[in-house]
């Protein structure tokens, strides 16, 4: 790779490929921490697609560190209960009060609109002078004595101390160093972020600080207010039996009336509010133990993207990037790999955990028949202040590498990195 269009004063400390929430999540982090870091996004601009992102207290935590929260609560909503209801019936089969989460784990619950997560973002990185790049299509990763470097669709390159790959699911650095497929779970999302008005005028009643679940047979719906309640946040999950019959073109609308019929009036009526125009095939991919290459290390959705059932997708990039500065900061950036080793240690082995209770989770969530009748059971008999089942993902155990042993034995950098 021939990094000579860069000159040696232009060189920073870290660059980042992805200008996502995990990508600037973990520059912001980076910078805080006195290090020079590049974002690169593909796109002509940085902006996010989508809906709503809830952030339980293991997500609103690190942004109480960066100073941002009280700014993130005024964009969203502080509800005070997490209501899980059967998608057939409506009827309430368990519920978290979410005052008492915040009082357990020091945080709060919120939920806020992805692009208005991802703008905070941006503006804290602006703040903090990151240096803020779009239009950079990155093709390939390289090792080269004391670095590592990007080359770019258009021939130009760049080098850094260290690059962070936050290229999402699809990520070039994961193909490239990992070449595994992603996981075709084929169920699909469908979203929609309308004005409360709207969803009013359509008789369907929506709690002003509730986030409501409702499970069903191989379905299950999400609804939650955004923005102050005045925006009302739907998401509409189901098998494909076009992808159960290994169609190319699944997931459609067509698909999304016929998964909803059987369940109640609330659920079936909202559904017909969603965003038909585009849709989101769920896929994730399997854990890996090793998330360091060199000096190129994943980071988000490139490591360990997941099923969305436990909604920590996001968070878990943005712990990655705190996780990572926090070990950088002891190190350096000039010989990184005690560093990387520790961050990819420790993550790699909550993340794990995270994908595969998604998984399990998502199970859970859409059983059909006498299964689905003894969850319900089950869930019903639930004590309403029980939360250890949730220690290890809300608590701080996450973020430090003496809490929680490795579940896979990551391959040290030094074994990896091109000798000087």
């Amino acid at each position: 790779m021939n990094h000579s269009t860069s000159p040696a004063d232009d060189v920073p400390d870290v660059l980042v490929v992805g200008g996502g929430i995990g990508g600037l999540g973990a520059a912001l982090a980076l910078t805080r921490n006195g290090l020079r870091v590049r974002v690169l996004e593909q796109a002509p601009e940085f902006g996010e697609v989508g809906a709503g992102i809830q952030l339980a207290p293991n997500g609103t935590r690190i942004l109480a560190d960066y100073g941002l929260l009280d700014e993130a609560v005024s964009l969203g909503v502080v509800p005070t209960r997490m209501v899980m209801r059967d998608a057939v019936d409506g009827s309430e089969l368990t519920a978290l009060d979410l005052r008492d989460l915040h009082h357990r784990y020091g945080s709060p619950y919120l939920v806020i609109h992805r692009s208005d997560l991802h703008g905070l973002l941006l503006r804290a990185c602006r703040r903090a002078g990151v240096d803020l790049r779009t239009d950079q299509q990155v093709t390939s990763y390289d090792n080269v004595v004391g670095g590592a470097g990007v080359e770019l669709a258009d021939g130009t390159a760049h080098r850094a101390r260290l690059v962070i790959a936050a290229d999402g699911i699809h990520s070039v650095a994961r193909r490239q160093y990992v070449g595994d497929d992603v996981v075709n779970s084929r169920y699909v999302a469908y979203r929609a972020a309308l004005p409360v008005e709207q969803v009013h005028d359509h008789g369907i009643t929506v709690a002003d600080d509730e986030v409501v679940v409702h499970v069903g047979p191989r379905c299950h719906f999400v609804q939650y207010p955004l923005r102050g309640g005045t925006t009302v946040n739907q998401v509409a999950v189901f098998e494909s039996t076009k992808a159960r019959a290994g169609e190319q073109n699944w997931g459609t609308p067509d698909e999304l009336d016929a998964a909803f019929t059987g369940t109640c009036d609330q659920v079936r009526e909202a559904t017909a509010l969603m965003w038909r125009d585009r849709w989101w095939q769920m896929f994730d991919r399997d854990p890996i133990s090793t998330w360091a290459y060199g000096r190129v290390v994943l980071l988000g959705d490139a490591a360990h993207p997941p099923l969305q059932y436990l909604a920590q997708g996001a968070i878990m990039a943005i712990e990655d990037g705190w996780v990572l500065a926090q070990h950088l900061a002891a190190t350096g950036t000039a010989h990184p790999g005690p560093a990387l080793d520790a961050y990819q240690a420790v993550r790699a082995a909550h993340c794990g955990r995270v994908q595969a209770t998604a998984r399990a989770w998502g199970d859970l969530w859409h059983l059909d028949g006498d299964l689905r009748l003894r969850r319900n059971a089950i869930l019903r008999d639930r004590a309403i202040d029980d939360f250890h089942f949730i220690d290890w993902l809300y608590g701080p155990t996450a973020l430090t590498p003496d809490q929680e042993p490795p579940m896979f034995t990551p391959i040290p950098l030094s074994t990896i990195e091109p000798a000087h």
